[in-house]
């Protein structure tokens, strides 16, 4: 199952497949995961989620932008995008990933990005995460969530329970009273700066969790393990921590009735949902946490065909 989760992950940071991959668009089960390419085809499925009373986070995909000019155009879609939520009415927040918003190329240009995204998504009350990526990205995404905190209410990030330097990182944003996604972490990374173990892994997440919730910032615990679901509602017993402080975050297409239930216990369940033409490393990484079962029965057949023709390319 190692073997295949890093092959996975290996796939997922391929330009060259990412290409491939767009020509054969959804034939093979990514559309379990992704809801759609296009900002209606995301509304579509936002406005079917809220009438089930799941909220959202909406992720337009796409990373790792490598010129100015796409950069630029995507924070142009994602105003475009913020505006339609605004306009529909809808229990949605927007996530965002600083390269696709030209980190890599220079914080200058992610900075200036992102504040075209807050000043819109202020306009339309609308929150947004900025969301973690690889551990060599880490102190960039930190330093300029925190300078942009300074200015903007409506904004949260992500901090990952695999990273060593997770526990660290919480009390330096302490201060900041952040709004925090907690997650275990999806990206690979190399021994020196994440645990790789699931019971060290799950033992972190544990400990962040608690540490965040006690501190009495918003936390959003972004998770389909329904150990660690149970332990924060064993923590938020004992602690008598509100039900406002706090969320359970699932992904889109995972564990369906998992998240209903959670609603009708009284939880406040919001779903990543993701879309955008930019579907494959996204994809990828999905495929690399459940190995197991990363296609739909009717797709089995289909997704094996996709990965050993993406291979040969």
């Amino acid at each position: 199952m190692t073997v295949l989760r890093n092959i996975f992950l290996f796939l997922s940071k391929n330009k060259r497949l990412t290409i491939v991959a767009k020509k054969y668009g959804f034939r093979f089960g990514a559309s379990r995961y992704i809801a759609g390419k296009s900002i209606p085809e995301a509304v579509e499925v936002i406005k079917r989620l809220d009438g089930k009373g799941l909220s959202v986070t909406v992720d337009c995909l796409g990373e790792f932008v490598d010129n100015e000019a796409e950069a630029n155009a995507t924070a142009n879609h994602l105003v475009r995008l913020i505006e339609t939520l605004g306009q529909e009415s809808l229990d949605a927040e927007i996530s965002v990933k600083l390269t696709s918003l030209g980190l890599d190329i220079s914080n200058d240009l992610a900075l200036r990005n992102m504040k075209r995204i807050l000043d819109a998504a202020e306009q339309q009350n609308i929150f947004v995460t900025i969301d973690m990526e690889d551990s060599l990205r880490c102190d960039q995404t930190l330093e300029i969530f925190t300078l942009l905190k300074l200015s903007y209410k409506d904004i949260g990030t992500v901090l990952q329970a695999y990273l060593y330097r997770t526990i660290e990182d919480l009390h330096v944003l302490k201060p900041y009273s952040p709004s925090l996604r907690l997650v275990k972490g999806a990206y690979k990374e190399s021994p020196e700066a994440a645990f790789s173990e699931k019971q060290a892994i799950d033992d972190n997440f544990k400990k962040i969790i608690e540490i965040h919730l006690r501190n009495g910032h918003y936390t959003a615990i972004a998770t389909h393990d329904d150990a660690i679901i149970e332990y924060t509602k064993q923590l938020v017993s004992k602690y008598q921590i509100p039900y406002s402080q706090f969320e359970f975050q699932l992904l889109y297409g995972v564990k369906a009735d998992r998240q209903l239930e959670l609603c009708r216990e009284g939880y406040k369940v919001r779903l990543y949902v993701p879309f955008g033409e930019d579907w494959f490393g996204y994809y990828m990484r999905r495929m690399a946490e459940y190995p197991a079962n990363p296609f739909p029965h009717k797709n089995k057949s289909a997704g094996r065909k996709m990965g050993i023709h993406l291979l040969h390319k």
